[in-house]
């Protein structure tokens, strides 16, 4: 989590001005939409900022390390 950020937007017609926190989830593109999901449930913003960023490359062990802890526990 990165506080700090001040973001300024248009909403509903007005110039809007906000302390906000920027939140970082790490996970794979097959648990994207559970993490939206979980997010956009829980987040006070009618319309918050949630964007999935494609990962195009990286440490083939931290990648591996991220899939493992993401996975479904085993039933």
């Amino acid at each position: 989590m990165l506080p700090g950020m001040v973001s300024i937007y248009r909403w509903e017609g007005q110039v809007e001005r906000a302390d906000e926190v920027v939140m970082i989830l790490k996970t794979t593109a097959a648990r994207a939409s559970d993490v939206m999901e979980a997010v956009r449930a829980r987040h006070p913003y009618e319309v918050p900022a949630i964007l999935v960023l494609p990962v195009e490359g990286g440490l083939a062990a931290y990648l591996s390390w991220i899939g493992a802890e993401v996975a479904a526990p085993p039933a």
